[in-house]
């Protein structure tokens, strides 16, 4: 849970711009983005596959 206090002399649009780096780097965008349809465990799985395919693949390429 993000939890925001208002500073002395504090605009209200730098408070939601601070806001939004928070709720940003907590993950919840990315939470609610993956939560917001239902995906069956096979298709994360795979998902996640591709991803280290793609991952290694690149390593090998750049050498990492």
């Amino acid at each position: 849970m993000v939890k925001l206090t208002l500073r002395d002399k504090e605009t209200a649009q730098e408070a939601v711009r601070r806001f939004r780096k928070l709720v940003e780097r907590s993950g919840i965008k990315k939470e609610i983005r993956v939560r917001e349809f239902y995906e069956k465990p096979s298709e994360t799985k795979r998902r996640a596959r591709l991803r280290a395919a793609r991952r290694a693949r690149r390593e090998r390429l750049y050498g990492k």
